[in-house]
């Protein structure tokens, strides 16, 4: 048996406890494309995308092969974006619903989760999500949470320094996001939207976030580019817990190894040039983060950025920058 309704198939055949018990041959979970996947992908429909196109595909998307299927190659990436969401005549105008109501049973409550998540980049924790949707926080909600990250929507994650009790709940799917960011409430009546607000706030704003995504969903293959693969880590986030400093730090990878990453995440179109008070900032927050976690590991800046780092007086606190072609390698 093969399918989209994830939660469907744990509930009733993996974690069947009647006939179908302890009776399964072996089971796999289709994961997404990873973005070396959708560029071998795209070039296989004839489709080459720049750096930049092929993140920003990616961040739409999530890797999901339907929405990739619809890419045309006579049409750039605006255009494509444009006729696939923001036409009036597009298959794919009803699919945030076709998809919540096609995967779960109640799909109402699944959505107010994931609408109160897309609010939230950073995510929320147990008490938080069913303080803001009105959900009752027991079996309920449990089994909601439960269905929503065995299809992967969402990811419960701890943060550094904090108990078991605190974890974090965060929406993971790019087309979620992209619909609440932009479909949900869609007043702009504008078949060429995307391509037009190409390098607006907005836009940039989106990219930037969805970026940060892009680096989560491939903390895998940040860890090979690292040469890491095999030593065991864990992956956290990091928010300082003085107001008046707000330091915070969205990817920390704490190795076994002695050391710890803290990753700094930029979405840019060309090389990342660190300034004089960007500087600042980083060494602050890596005071911040070894006075505040009492950590005596050694501190290492990690950049992950699109195009590379430039060469000048300020880059030496980066002690490795990762790119996207580092995550395209084999």
């Amino acid at each position: 048996m093969c399918g989209s309704a994830t939660s469907w198939i744990i509930n009733n055949l993996i974690n069947n406890h009647g006939g179908l018990h302890n009776r399964l041959t072996a089971s796999v979970f289709l994961q997404p494309f990873t973005i070396s996947e959708t560029q071998k992908y795209l070039k296989h429909k004839k489709i080459n995308y720049n750096i930049q196109q092929l993140c920003e595909c990616y961040m739409l998307t999530g890797g999901v092969p339907f929405y990739l299927s619809k890419l045309k190659k006579e049409f750039d990436l605006a255009q494509n974006i444009d006729n696939m969401f923001f036409n009036k005549k597009s298959e794919l105008n009803n699919e945030f619903y076709n998809l919540y109501n096609s995967l779960f049973k109640d799909s109402e409550d699944y959505i107010k989760i994931v609408e109160i998540l897309s609010k939230k980049n950073k995510g929320l924790t147990r008490i938080e999500i069913a303080e803001k949707t009105k959900l009752s926080s027991g079996g309920t909600l449990t089994k909601l949470l439960q269905n929503l990250e065995y299809c992967g929507f969402i990811r419960m994650y701890s943060t550094i320094g904090k108990t078991k009790r605190n974890v974090i709940y965060q929406l993971m799917d790019n087309f979620t996001l992209f619909y609440f960011k932009y479909l949900a409430n869609n007043s702009f009546k504008n078949e060429n939207f995307w391509t037009n607000s190409l390098n607006t706030p907005q836009h940039n704003t989106w990219a930037g976030n969805a970026f940060e995504m892009l680096m989560l969903q491939h903390t895998n293959e940040i860890k090979h580019a690292l040469g890491i693969s095999g030593i065991q880590s864990a992956v956290y986030s990091w928010r300082s817990e003085n107001a008046e400093n707000k330091a915070q730090i969205d990817l920390i990878i704490d190795r076994k190894d002695g050391m710890i990453n803290l990753c700094e995440v930029k979405f840019y179109q060309t090389e990342f040039t660190i300034t004089k008070q960007y500087e600042e900032n980083l060494r602050n927050k890596i005071v911040c983060f070894q006075e505040e976690t009492k950590t005596r590991k050694a501190i290492n800046i990690l950049l992950l950025t699109t195009y590379g780092l430039t060469q000048n007086k300020y880059s030496g606190i980066v002690q490795k920058t990762i790119t996207i072609n580092d995550l395209l390698k084999p």
